[in-house]
């Protein structure tokens, strides 16, 4: 009789388990994707895990990072899902993510170069994206644009006034760009590629998604993208096309469960579905078009549609380091912010000039306007910090720490503001000798 009281308690107990481990109710994501990525999930999610609604909660990836931080005593939600893996290093070293190891197979360790998933498992590779340009067919054409393959490209005059790019500091994936750009050139060449492209910029938004918006209605007729973007808007008929530039990278785009979820059982669940053969199909779906990190999926996509594990393109495609980028990323992106988004009319304005006496040069050259040309190009890309500084402690420490971070932090952008104003201000008067001269 006891022993039957025994068996009984210990399959009800067993039952009890598997029960409370039955994913059902609200399951809270914190994502940078558009709902145009999300509402497809969603909804395939949804109908695979009955019980269970996702709710998602729109912010780009830095002010997901921060909101996570920010409400870390009283935690509400049970993922972050994002495609800036820097920013799931900033959570996991700030013990705000879960390690769950997932049960989906067929999944390999690395795409191109970089591994899928964190070697702690706490956050996961769900898809890949690699960055590059996108540019509006149609446009080009009414412009008489030229196909750029490069990122030097988009600091040809041609193209002045006809880029966006989102401001890195508000969008992860063009905080990639920027830093695989860094990664690819080396710190000062880079910098150099970006501030002359960012002279040609007509527009830097608030929102990554505000890019290929601009690109598709023909606001704007180059945008500095994610690929997704681009094959998505092919998909949906819009006359656009996509390159990729030598020096890019590709990186898998993650998702991770908060610590302290409130519902791990069903964020376990969400993870699985979207590494399951069922979700990552769901990515190559013509409003998604996202690159599947399983590559038995690709077996489903059209013929042209990218593969990252067979097209030769994506091993040539650089190491990115996220340790280095993940170091840094508050330094640049305000340097961008600093020098670039908040002076873009001092930028353009010798930006102008430039490609003016560049145009003179060429009907007649100037052996004394190709010099003044060369020191106002030498002033622009001057940097306030050398690599070495920007991955500094005492830089970072001004960004991430101490009582005194604010106004540390207030000092440093005012002196690299000073910088950026004093450098344009020089060049520009360059530039104008230079014109004169080759005239």
């Amino acid at each position: 009789m006891v022993k039957k009281w025994v068996l009984a308690l210990g399959l009800v107990l067993t039952s009890s388990v598997a029960l409370a481990q039955t994913p059902a109710g609200k399951v809270t994501v914190v994502t940078s994707f558009s709902k145009d990525v999300t509402d497809p999930i969603k909804k395939a999610f949804e109908k695979a895990t009955p019980g269970v609604t996702l709710e998602v909660q729109n912010r780009n990836t830095n002010a997901g990072v921060k909101y996570i931080e920010e409400t870390k005593a009283n935690n509400q939600v049970d993922l972050f899902w994002a495609s800036a893996p820097d920013a799931f290093e900033v959570l996991k070293g700030k013990q705000l993510l879960s390690a769950y190891k997932p049960k989906a197979s067929g999944i390999p360790e690395k795409i191109g170069s970089y591994p899928i998933n964190d070697p702690a498992g706490f956050y996961s590779g769900f898809a890949a994206s690699g960055y590059g340009i996108m540019w509006n067919e149609r446009y080009a054409r009414a412009n008489k644009l030229p196909e750029p393959k490069e990122w030097q490209d988009l600091a040809r005059p041609v193209f002045f006034d006809h880029v966006a790019i989102a401001a890195p500091s508000r969008s992860g994936t063009t905080h990639l760009t920027i830093e695989t750009i860094l990664q690819g050139e080396g710190w000062d060449k880079g910098w150099r590629t970006i501030k002359e492209m960012a002279g040609n910029f007509r527009a830097i938004n608030e929102r990554s998604f505000g890019v290929p918006e601009q690109v598709n209605s023909g606001q704007v007729g180059v945008g500095i993208v994610i690929d997704f973007f681009a094959f998505s808007a092919q998909a949906s008929g819009f006359p656009v096309k996509f390159v990729y530039p030598s020096v890019t990278t590709v990186v898998p785009a993650n998702v991770g469960i908060v610590a302290n979820a409130p519902n791990k059982a069903a964020a376990e669940a969400f993870v699985e579905f979207l590494l399951s053969p069922a979700g990552q199909e769901v990515l190559l779906e013509p409003g998604i078009r996202r690159l599947p990190v399983n590559p038995a999926v690709y077996a489903k996509a059209g013929a042209d549609y990218p593969n990252p594990f067979t097209d030769p393109r994506f091993q040539k495609m650089i190491g990115f380091d996220v340790d280095k980028s993940e170091g840094r990323t508050a330094v640049v992106d305000t340097l961008f912010d600093q020098l670039i988004s908040f002076q873009l009319d001092a930028l353009k304005g010798v930006t102008k000039t430039l490609h003016e006496v560049e145009a003179a040069l060429a009907k007649k050259p100037n052996a004394q306007a190709k010099a003044l040309l060369d020191e106002a190009r030498n002033l622009i890309a001057a940097m306030p910090v050398s690599e070495a500084q920007a991955s500094s402690a005492e830089l970072r420490g001004a960004f991430t720490g101490g009582k005194e971070k604010g106004a540390r932090q207030a000092e440093v952008e005012a002196q690299w503001a000073s910088f950026a104003r004093d450098h344009y201000a020089k060049a520009k008067a360059k530039a104008e000798e230079a014109l004169k001269a080759a005239r």
